[in-house]
């Protein structure tokens, strides 16, 4: 019998998940709700599946990948929104999988058992922008944001100005509104507005 690991910090979601799974003879030996919970209970279970909510409330699920593949087993990613640069995000950290969280419950049980069974499982759809990425044909977007630019990019999705954001990260103003300057040439967007979009169509915010 496989034997998977449901990650995902909704109640309703995880119960209506868990069911599905079940009477599809496939046990769920551990739920988690969090990144620290998901690790230990994944190390406990020993499973052959995990299937991981992408965002948390302790952080983003893509960054546990490598940790849960070290110890043996299989990640299938749950996301609200997939994008190739998302999908390409969970193919390089070692991923089998990604799947919408609006996908039929019957969809969901056939990935989790292809999972297991050592099939990749990714939309059609993503696969030629996910090939291009890991390729090297195209840069993901974002790709060569510093780590002071994806902050202001965290800000700048807050809502943060110009001043609130040189306030927070405790720079002189002309060096946060450059850095403002620099997320928006690097993601290709003409106003913050636009760069917030690019970053969520993108999978850069969670």
């Amino acid at each position: 019998m496989t034997r998977v690991v449901l990650v995902e910090d909704h109640d309703m979601v995880a119960e209506a998940i868990g069911l599905a799974l079940e009477r599809a003879g496939i046990e769920v030996v551990a739920r988690a709700s969090t990144v620290a919970a998901a690790l230990a209970e994944a190390s406990r279970g020993e499973p052959d599946v995990v299937l991981l909510d992408r965002r948390l409330p302790d952080g983003d699920g893509t960054a546990l990948i490598g940790q849960f593949v070290g110890i043996g087993a299989k990640v299938l990613v749950l996301t609200g929104e997939a994008t190739a640069s998302v999908a390409a995000r969970v193919a390089e950290a070692g991923g089998a999988g990604l799947i919408l969280k609006s996908a039929r419950l019957d969809d969901l049980v056939e990935a989790v058992r292809r999972v297991a069974a050592g099939e990749v499982v990714f939309d059609p759809k993503l696969l030629a922008g996910v090939l291009d990425r890991l390729t090297g044909r195209v840069s993901a977007t974002g790709a060569t944001l510093t780590a002071r630019e994806r902050e202001t990019l965290s800000l700048l999705a807050e809502g943060a100005s110009t001043d609130e954001i040189s306030t927070r990260l405790g720079v002189a103003r002309n060096t946060a509104r450059n850095h403002v300057q620099h997320v928006l040439d690097k993601l290709g967007a003409s106003s913050k507005l636009e760069a917030v979009s690019i970053a969520r169509r993108e999978g850069l915010l969670d």
